[in-house]
């Protein structure tokens, strides 16, 4: 007879979670799986998936329906699709596919609405006006041709909350998708959410809305945060699957109203705190900057508690070991980019990728440089667009392998403009517009005209960089080393956290932060500390095993004061790099 053993408190806490949801469902009420980190919420949402398919997957064949399942990301997708068994019962997608799906046929309607784009009317307007243009969407860059006008993802979006407004495109919806699930339901855009609230949850018809996520996790800013309604069942999944019972603690402490259990109560690791009070030397000044240790100090800090943390049994490999860079002083210098940082004003826009320049390099040029390079041609060609990849002829292919390959030569020994300039003249991958245009005006301005030009200036001081820096920033941004910023801490887990919290970020705080905790910020400062509370939280939930914070930023004793209460006074020690 095989021995029977008890559930862990994490799973008990779990499976209380799971029956709620399962009840949800069964009588279609709306709701909301609030789940901490670490809590195991795509388990919960595969099985609420798995649920319907038993119980309704082969009615909703039979009436050409399907459950919706939006995703923040690709990979999330596939996840989901994987451990469902490819369900015909189940639509996996992102949210611009998914709303793409449901708009593409409106195309009257796609006509108006896209001239209530700035970006898109202004290049529709240079053609004379939108005629009987097709709308589309494929690659996410916004285009104007003789037949039709390509969209950006935003801008699927914006129409997606435009058409929601149409009675009829609500019907065909609810039609199609009796049940709509999201997923990292934060970080959906602001304005789909309301809408879908409004329309349906509100209402009280159409489709069976389920909400999985965790709103102290949005850390993006055109995410919807918390999603609240009456008519929206609250569910809380008080598990933590992922973290020692030392991390969770402080978890715990931090958000009280969402208390997790723990998986294996006799698992051991630490938790410490290190502040920089003791350094006698002048610090950093400016709205930005105050406080914060000089950059070379910073890097001492770092270097010195690496050597302790590895003395101590830590390894840093990156498959082991995070070093989760919250702040901009010693990030640059020590990933190798630092000229191209000090070009960008708003480093945090650098880092999102928001300049057309650096979005093409990093998101194109890179990845089908590496697909190229370790011979998958078809990968290479995903990455720049289908349909660069429909070579007609030997010739061709013969083509875009010398101008590859030169490409490849030229980014390791050439400069930035170098690159551009090879790629406006073999158009392999081709510039995007916002590219060319901003390419083309820069060689055609005057002195003057660049000075009073942000972007101009910037591109201008950009071209001469090695192209080296550019690998370097890319490597960073899609986490291929051992350190990530804010972009890159979500969903991971390691064995091993160290958070480095100092200042640069324009929109961050620590010291500020640690003095408002719980309740005590200014009553037009509330989108300002739940900003730092969500990425302070999400970077203390990261680690398995071993958490460290590194705060090179001055501390208050209000703040040490909110630190001893999470962490134990006995867990937070000045460090000395000497």
């Amino acid at each position: 007879m095989p021995e029977v053993t008890e559930a862990n408190p994490a799973e008990v806490a779990a499976q209380r979670a799971l029956d709620e949801v399962f009840r949800c469902i069964r009588e279609r009420r709306s709701f909301r799986l609030e789940a901490g980190a670490g809590a195991g919420k795509t388990y919960s949402l595969v099985k609420a998936l798995q649920l319907i398919i038993e119980e309704d997957g082969v009615d909703l064949i039979r009436r050409h329906q399907r459950v919706a399942c939006i995703t923040y990301t690709n990979v999330a997708t596939d996840e989901v699709t994987k451990r469902t068994d490819g369900h015909p019962a189940v639509q996996a997608s992102t949210i611009h596919s998914f709303c793409w799906e449901l708009c593409k046929s409106f195309q009257a309607v796609l006509r108006s609405e896209v001239m209530n784009i700035p970006q898109l009317f202004e290049k529709i307007d240079e053609v004379g006006g939108i005629g009987t243009r097709r709308i589309g969407y494929e690659l996410g860059h916004r285009r104007v041709t003789d037949n039709e006008v390509l969209l950006h993802h935003d801008d699927v979006l914006k129409v997606m909350v435009a058409l929601m407004e149409n009675p009829k495109f609500r019907r065909i919806l609810a039609a199609r998708f009796p049940v709509l699930f999201i997923d990292e339901y934060q970080d959906t855009d602001a304005a789909f959410a309301e809408s879908l609230i409004r329309h349906f949850v509100e209402a009280g018809e159409g489709p069976l809305i389920g909400l999985f996520g965790d709103s102290w996790q949005k850390i993006y800013r055109t995410g919807a945060g918390c999603v609240d309604h009456a008519n929206l069942q609250l569910i809380g999944k008080e598990a933590n699957f992922r973290s020692v019972p030392a991390v969770v603690d402080v978890l715990n402490r931090i958000r009280p109203d969402l208390p997790q259990q723990i998986s294996d109560p006799a698992a051991v690791g630490s938790v410490n705190v290190y502040h920089s009070n003791g350094f006698t030397g002048t610090r950093q000044t400016g709205g930005h900057w105050g406080g914060d240790l000089p950059s070379d100090e910073a890097h001492r800090y770092l270097s010195a508690l690496r050597e302790t943390l590895a003395n101590a049994g830590w390894s840093f490999e990156p498959g082991k070991t995070k070093i989760l860079m919250l702040t901009h002083n010693v990030l640059a210098a020590e990933q190798h980019y630092s000229q191209i940082w000090d070009v960008f004003e708003y480093n945090d826009s650098l880092l999102k990728k928001e300049d057309p320049h650096i979005a093409f390099l990093a998101d194109t040029v890179e990845p089908a440089c590496a697909a190229f390079s370790a011979g998958r041609f078809g990968e290479m060609f995903s990455v720049i667009g289908r349909k660069e990849g429909n070579l007609s002829s030997l010739s061709e292919k013969h083509d875009w392998a010398r101008d590859m390959q030169r490409l490849v030569d030229l980014r390791a020994a050439g400069t930035i403009g170098e690159v551009i300039d090879l790629l406006m003249e073999t158009r392999k991958p081709r510039l995007p517009d916002s590219v060319l245009r901003t390419e083309r005006q820069l060689a055609g301005a005057m002195r003057e005209e660049i000075d009073a030009s942000r972007t101009l200036t910037q591109i201008e001081k950009l071209r001469p960089l090695p192209y080296s820096e550019l690998v370097a920033l890319s490597d960073f941004i899609s986490d291929h080393t051992p350190f990530s910023t804010k972009h890159g801490v979500k969903g991971a887990e390691f064995e091993n956290i160290l958070v480095v919290l100092g200042r640069g970020w324009n929109q961050y705080n620590w010291n500020q932060f640690l003095e408002w905790f719980p309740d005590h910020y200014p009553a037009n400062k509330e989108d300002s500390y739940v900003r730092n509370r969500n990425l302070f939280y999400v970077a203390c939930s990261r680690p398995k095993t071993n958490l460290a914070l590194l705060f090179t930023q001055k501390l208050s004793q209000g703040a040490l004061t909110t630190l001893e209460s999470w962490f134990g006074s006995e867990n937070i020690s000045a460090f000395d790099p000497t």
